[in-house]
């Protein structure tokens, strides 16, 4: 499956491979944040996989996922995070022999759990696509190139010989990942081994009219006024930075009734208009701000989120928050972009 083009960091892969196919083994899986398709789409399909072969897993989030992600198969098996749950939480990590973590590169994307994690006598095995991963696991598959975490969970499971496990169940799960986190393939990650998985998938179930119905297809009333409010009232181009921003406050979210993951997405939109290589979004949730970056061409977000909002993320894809006030947030958003006049207006 792999291709020349295809440049991975692998360690002891040889030992990784004798660990999760010799005895049975207490494992856990971890993911970001506000767990997206990709990060939940790996996990559950690494779960499926590592529960054929035998072993106790378990899926541990730091916070909810979005209910039009709560059809993929073992998502009822999932724990969250919470006051209720942290007891069995730190109970599990303790006893764990291997973590798995998926889709972040440091542990602070993790928040909480982070320490657990670190403090955890597991092994851990980091499977991840973003830059600049920290050192913190013993096993590493890494690669930027990738589409997404979920690319990079089959390719570890070729690598592993154990793509013969691949059933429905799993390629339900991969396949979501994927599709999510290339916009339906549209996104420059799309490379040709992520089509070659993509139908490897579909040959071992996937149902992909399903899974876009899943994800694309089940809106509430809510959701589509809650974005059609943004798109309408809250949408502002700035164009002599080509760059557009759209901002929710706590109390606009409430009134639409927001749900998680309602607004999934919409930070795409003020890339498509014409002549914007730079797209901003800001939310207020629990008093604080949630930011998301998209760009175009060369504008480099994901250095920007670190810099600026405590984030990170790629090349055209980074996320951060802010502990000002949404208002403070834009007005620092806005006297940053000043800065970077000649790089958007230049970005290709």
């Amino acid at each position: 499956m792999l291709d020349n083009s295809t440049t991975l960091i692998r360690q002891n892969i040889v030992e990784l491979k004798r660990k999760v196919s010799g005895t049975k083994k207490k494992i856990v899986i971890v993911t970001h944040w506000s767990p997206d398709g990709d990060a939940m789409g790996s996990s559950l399909g690494l779960f499926h996989v590592l529960k054929k072969l035998g072993h106790s897993v378990q899926v541990i989030v730091p916070n909810p996922f979005p209910e039009f992600l709560s059809w993929l198969p073992g998502s009822d098996t999932v724990w969250v995070s919470n006051a209720d749950s942290s007891k069995k939480i730190l109970k599990r990590l303790n006893e764990a022999e291997i973590v798995f973590c998926l889709d972040f590169n440091v542990l602070k994307r993790i928040d909480h759990l982070g320490e657990w994690v670190e403090k955890s006598p597991a092994q851990k095995v980091l499977v991840d696509h973003h830059v600049q991963p920290d050192g913190f696991a013993h096993f590493v598959f890494h690669d930027v190139k990738a589409s997404s975490t979920c690319e990079l969970v089959y390719l570890l499971l070729d690598q592993l010989k154990l793509t013969a496990h691949v059933n429905s169940k799993v390629a339900q799960c991969l396949y979501t990942g994927i599709m999510t986190d290339t916009g339906s393939f549209r996104f420059p990650s799309t490379r040709p081994v992520t089509h070659e998985i993509a139908a490897a998938l579909l040959r071992a179930g996937a149902n992909h009219t399903l899974i876009h119905e899943h994800i694309y297809d089940t809106n509430t009333y809510g959701r589509l006024a809650l974005m059609g409010f943004g798109l309408q009232k809250k949408l502002k181009v700035l164009d002599q930075y080509a760059t557009g921003l759209i901002s929710f406050s706590e109390a606009e979210q409430k009134k639409f009734g927001y749900q998680k993951g309602d607004t999934e997405g919409l930070v795409n939109y003020p890339l498509s208009i014409k002549g914007v290589r730079f797209s901003a979004f800001f939310a207020e949730r629990d008093g604080v701000i949630k930011v998301s970056f998209r760009s175009k061409g060369d504008f480099d977000v994901n250095q920007f989120a670190r810099k600026h909002f405590e984030g990170g993320g790629h090349v055209n894809a980074a996320g951060g928050i802010s502990k000002q006030s949404l208002n403070q947030t834009i007005k620092k958003f806005n006297d940053l972009l000043p800065l970077y006049a000649n790089q958007l207006v230049k970005a290709k």
